[in-house]
């Protein structure tokens, strides 16, 4: 895998070798994967809250989140609760997502939230 751009390093992009660009064009492909990702671009969401906020089974949610966290387009955290019950939330990880073809191969670069920009916010990987 290599980053497509040549100017990558030069403008802050860093390569991810663990994202699988056929994982994130899958997830992006897919109806309930978005959906969550917009469910989850202002706050953290429970896999149940995703299945009452995308209106989804809780077995396809938790497939879905799966799914999106194996493509790097959501976080996992863990949400402790004054009850003393821990619950995994998921939160959309990326602002911008580009998709390129060069030289045959699909490249995906990832543009991470400013919170993370001090610590390489964008990310660029290739299906080589």
């Amino acid at each position: 895998m290599s980053a497509t751009n040549p100017d990558a390093r030069k403008h802050g992009w860093q390569a991810d070798e663990s994202t699988d660009p056929k994982a994130v064009l899958a997830a992006l492909d897919d109806d309930a994967c978005r959906a969550i990702l917009e469910a989850t671009t202002e706050e953290s969401l429970t896999a149940t809250e995703v299945s009452e906020e995308c209106d989804i089974p809780m077995s396809t949610a938790y497939r879905k989140v799966e799914m999106l966290t194996e493509a790097d387009l959501v976080d996992e955290q863990v949400r402790i609760n004054t009850s003393g019950k821990h619950a995994t939330e998921y939160s959309k990880s990326f602002d911008d997502v580009l998709v390129s073809i060069d030289d045959g191969s699909v490249a995906i670069e990832l543009t991470k939230p400013d919170a993370e920009a001090d610590i390489g916010s964008t990310y660029a990987v290739a299906d080589d």
